[in-house]
């Protein structure tokens, strides 16, 4: 493990592990850690050698210095490129791999709008970024969507009776209800998810931009979906899909919640 001191965030720290020996930058999902890849040993490790970096607001990563206001301003896009300059200068300028998983797609994408000319593979899974999630985009961007998203998070009460509302008109499945329900029983999980989805509701790559990238430089490129996934499903990704000259697409058994040992067992057999 280590730290990336990045002057105008903070401390972000990652965890290392991998029995390969081509790095590999992976960025996790919500309520996560960088350790989320771990349970990819048969698959993914042992290929590659993985730095898994803690978002803010998760594991040992801390701002240093932003006040709440500067958080739900969000954190500007060109901020993503001090994490790979920070990390070149612990090992070096090299060649690498990107790797991301829901909310963290967006930050493997944006990386690949910076430096495709050093990207080996890309490797997305139930990726967020590839499309508007309306969801987010209306607590994080509208007016209205934005004072209910901070009047739920101070409330103790609102959030579990909106979130069986949504349950049972059918907005959100039972999966994803059981994820929001973990992560907003406590008013400092409810803090941490506003304080979150805020800090990164500037991080949106060009999907347009991504795709001519990946295809002038000829940049591996393996997308993995949930067949059962409401929230970042196939269908919506197909358009930024048929724009890549080559891509791997897989669609497994699975819901949002992917990174599993199941996951594991079903990539290794498209192992090379």
């Amino acid at each position: 493990m280590g730290f990336l001191h990045i002057p105008q965030l903070g401390q972000v720290h990652y965890h290392e592990y991998g029995t390969g020996s081509k790095p590999l930058l992976a960025f996790h999902g919500y309520g996560m850690t960088g350790r989320q890849f771990h349970v990819l040993e048969q698959s993914v490790l042992p290929e590659y050698h993985v730095y898994g970096f803690d978002h803010f607001f998760h594991g040992g990563s801390a701002l240093k210095d932003w006040s709440e206001q500067q958080i739900i301003r969000g954190m500007p896009k060109a901020l993503v490129r001090s994490y790979v300059e920070e990390w070149f200068k612990l090992h070096g300028r090299q060649r690498f791999s990107v790797l991301g998983y829901s909310i963290g797609a967006n930050l493997a994408l944006i990386l690949v709008e910076e430096y495709a000319d050093l990207i080996d593979e890309v490797i997305l899974m139930a990726p967020d970024g590839l499309f508007v999630y309306k969801g987010f985009h209306i607590l994080t961007h509208k007016t209205l969507g934005r004072y209910l998203f901070r009047t739920v998070t101070k409330s103790k009460w609102i959030a579990p009776s909106l979130l069986k509302t949504l349950k049972r008109v059918g907005f959100i499945d039972d999966s994803l209800y059981k994820i929001a329900w973990s992560e907003m029983d406590t008013e400092q999980k409810r803090l941490d998810v506003y304080y979150t989805l805020n800090l990164i509701r500037l991080l949106k790559p060009d999907t347009q931009k991504v795709a001519q990238l990946i295809n002038q430089h000829n940049i591996k490129c393996r997308l993995i979906f949930g067949r059962h996934d409401n929230l970042f499903p196939k269908k919506e990704a197909q358009p930024f899909i048929n724009t890549l000259t080559n891509p791997e697409v897989h669609e497994v058994d699975l819901g949002h919640w992917l990174v599993t040992a199941d996951l594991d067992k079903y990539l290794v057999k498209f192992k090379v």
